[in-house]
């Protein structure tokens, strides 16, 4: 029987090349939905939480299933990741399969019997590179034939040397683009990424494919450096990973596709629209974007106080495939299986939520205090979800606006309703009036959880608030002013808790300077845009002396030092950086006729943006360590 199943299943192989990866998912129990190829092909659609609607024959594997044997589960991934063949466990679920997904598992399981399921490191990393291709096979290096060396905002940044920075930023793009190779298409079975037609832009290091809420940012610097036609391939392949699949996945791999990230979508096309005023694209896609987000209202929301608000995290049990070690090793704690397995759930909508790891997702005795086993991510409501779920609901509302059909207009009313219902929600559970700043909320404890992060203000970078209530600007300033958040020389650190995870202090990360800024420029309030401007003008200096030293642009920053790149978390600190650049040339874009590249307080001294560092730097460790502990 298995002979004969293989046997079809080979048969078919060459007419299901360009289909394969159009559909499918690994499953929540960390095996995989057979019914996801299937539906796919009868131009259906899924939701994620419900049970399988469609009879198939568990007994005959699809190709999508013996992928998800290979990458996401199974025991060819647990002994090779096991094993630690590769200090990184996201390398061999990059790699490219020399043989078809059937063929590859008969090698594997004739292997270990030869081994007596027991071989020696080295066996195993002779046998894994003979079934499989170093990873970046599947891409090559690819220049925008958009890319020009001139974009028009260069001109318009009044500081020669942040000017020359600015431009050095716009060539990075060669180094950050890649082309999926002709093979992909032909044998996506044999890969692990998630084929996609146009070209991309990676964020870059061991990044190598594309990722969700990244381009948000990334979008952002393309449109200045005038790349019309790569944002618009990007902004397509994500519309159609969402006809595929019903929602975006975290990143562009076939391991990524049980969870998503923040939905940014919409900002993307929103943002490119503003720069093109290419309307027909968003009337075209206005439905998708639609699917997007009831995806989310779908599977994300819960109820609480009387409304409807969102959390990360979905039922996908098992170690995350590209960190698969590291899981087992940290779960190794609990004792209990179904612990074990609540346990990967909580460490994958950490992932989902963009910031894994940091304290801001512990409840331990009702606190965030603990480490990474108290984890409670999908028991938190979280602020920026829900600011970005009422923006897309705005975008949402203002496509539709754009046909003005009768039907249309219907459903921008609609969706401008959800987005007051949303906003509702944020307001009434979420702000707090007393500190003024929005508070993710504790469903365990049923409390706001009133510890600092930036995404305590990303309703303001979405408009999210009520623009009439003029003594809010005031309540924000003081809130900032209470924490000292504007001491500290490299950046606001994405928490006042260090505890070695990456999105704790003292890390400072580019999307979070951005929304700040962007969020304290929208207030009708000169003192909250001049704070905009320094915190601006602070982060694009830091990552300009960085530059100068290092010659690369990187993932994340330390708050403590001017100049100075972050550490901790699951691997080293990665260069390239997408996000980084996007967001710095967005920054320098806005404050193009003031920003400069010294302090203009300190006698613009090249000297001064030391002294200062280094006199700052000591002080904000101090605040941290208290504001930390108490506060």
């Amino acid at each position: 029987m298995v002979a004969l199943v293989l046997g079809s299943i080979r048969s078919q192989r060459v007419a299901s090349r360009r289909v394969l990866l159009r559909s499918g998912v690994c499953s929540a129990d960390g095996g995989t939905e057979p019914h996801s190829l299937a539906l796919a092909l009868a131009g259906g659609s899924q939701r994620r939480r419900n049970p399988c609607s469609v009879s198939v024959k568990r007994w005959q594997p699809t190709l999508w299933e013996l992928m998800s044997e290979i990458f996401c589960h199974g025991e060819l991934l647990k002994t090779v990741q096991m094993s630690e063949i590769y200090a990184d466990s996201k390398t061999f679920v990059d790699m490219k399969m020399r043989k078809p997904p059937n063929e590859t598992l008969d090698s594997f399981h004739n292997f270990m019997s030869t081994e007596n399921n027991s071989p020696s490191k080295a066996k195993l990393q002779e046998w894994v590179e003979a079934n499989f291709e170093k990873p970046g096979a599947e891409f090559v290096n690819w220049t925008p034939e958009d890319w020009t060396a001139n974009p028009a905002f260069l001109s318009r940044i009044r500081d020669s040397d942040l000017r020359e920075f600015a431009s050095k930023l716009n060539q990075i793009w060669h180094e950050l683009g890649r082309q999926m190779t002709p093979d992909v298409a032909l044998n996506p079975d044999l890969y692990s990424i998630i084929h996609v037609e146009n070209p991309v832009i990676v964020p870059g290091g061991r990044f190598r494919e594309f990722y969700y809420w990244d381009s948000y940012w990334i979008v952002k610097g393309l449109l200045l450096s005038e790349m019309y036609t790569t944002t618009k391939g990007m902004l397509s392949n994500f519309l159609s990973i969402i006809t595929r699949f019903g929602f975006i996945p975290n990143g562009g791999r076939i391991y990524y596709s049980m969870r998503s990230q923040p939905p940014l979508l919409c900002g993307m096309i929103k943002a490119y629209v503003d720069a093109t005023n290419d309307t027909q694209f968003a009337m075209s896609n206005v439905e998708t974007l639609e699917r997007e987000f009831q995806f989310f209202m779908n599977n994300y929301v819960t109820e609480v106080r009387g409304h409807q608000l969102a959390t990360y995290g979905y039922k996908s049990s098992g170690p995350r495939p590209e960190s698969y070690r590291e899981d087992v090793l940290s779960a190794g704690i609990f004792e209990n299986e179904q612990d074990k397995q609540d346990y990967y759930c909580e460490l994958k909508a950490a992932a989902e939520s963009g910031m894994d790891f940091s304290s801001r997702w512990f409840i331990k005795d009702g606190t965030n205090a603990g480490n990474l086993t108290d984890l409670k991510c999908r028991s938190i409501v979280a602020v920026e979800l829900n600011a970005i779920l009422y923006w897309n609901a705005v975008i949402i509302a203002e496509f539709y606006g754009l046909r003005n059909d009768i039907a249309s207009n219907g459903k921008r009313d609609e969706y401008l309703l959800k987005a007051e219902e949303l906003k509702k929600a944020i307001t009434s559970v979420l702000w707090d009036e007393d500190d003024g700043a929005w508070f993710d909320y504790d469903l365990l404890n049923n409390k706001p959880r009133k510890y600092f992060t930036p995404t305590n203000l990303s309703p303001l970078w979405v408009g999210c608030y009520d623009k009439t209530d003029t003594a809010l600007p005031k309540r924000i300033l003081a809130y900032i002013d209470r924490l000292q958040l504007d001491r500290y020389p490299g950046g606001v650190p994405n928490t006042l808790q260090n505890t070695n995870e990456q999105w704790d202090f003292p890390n400072v990360w580019a999307p979070m300077q951005h929304m700040l800024v962007m969020g304290l420029d929208s207030l009708d309030n000169s003192d909250a845009k001049e704070m905009a401007f320094r915190w601006a003008q602070r982060w694009v200096r830091g990552n300009y002396i960085t530059y100068n030293k290092t010659h690369a642009m990187f993932e994340k920053y330390d708050a403590q030092e001017l100049g100075g790149h972050g550490g901790g978390g699951e691997y080293d600190v990665q260069t390239g950086f997408g996000w980084t650049n996007g967001a710095a040339m967005d920054l320098m874009n806005k404050y193009a006729d003031r920003m400069t590249t010294v302090d203009q307080l300190k006698d613009n001294g090249s000297g001064a943006l030391v002294a200062y560092s280094v006199n700052t730097g000591i002080i904000a460790t101090v605040i941290a360590f208290f504001v930390g502990v108490f506060g």
